[in-house]
């Protein structure tokens, strides 16, 4: 009998051009960081993902979606969740080296759970 092993559910707030480089690749993987980001930021609940879509990615770009996507909670486990703001500004801080093999760990396939335009 198999055991999958368990998942964490995790949300990322994204703008229309990185939402075409995830659909690419059908769906299973987040695109490189640019030079100037750092690091990949999955965010732990879909609240916080919508204002940031809706917040900075709408006024920026005209468009932000949520996407839903899960990770093997394990390898998850080694990167601290870290509160950025108000308490439920929780987020994941994935090194953009690392983002490679975090794709390796997604269970499953990268959804988009909410839409946000301008007016």
């Amino acid at each position: 009998m198999r055991h999958d092993p368990p998942a964490l559910l995790l949300f990322r707030p994204v703008n229309q051009p990185e939402l075409d480089l995830i659909a690419a690749t059908d769906w299973l993987a987040f695109p490189p960081r640019l030079p100037e980001q750092p690091i990949f930021y999955p965010v732990l609940n879909e609240e916080y993902a919508a204002l940031i879509a809706r917040d900075w990615n709408v006024p920026y770009y005209g468009i932000g979606y949520v996407l839903r996507f899960a990770v093997d909670a394990d390898y998850a486990a080694q990167f601290p969740v870290q509160i950025v703001g108000d308490a439920h500004h929780e987020e994941l801080w994935i090194p953009a080296e690392e983002l490679a093999e975090f794709n390796r760990h997604i269970v499953g396939r990268i959804e988009v759970v909410s839409l946000f335009k301008a007016e």
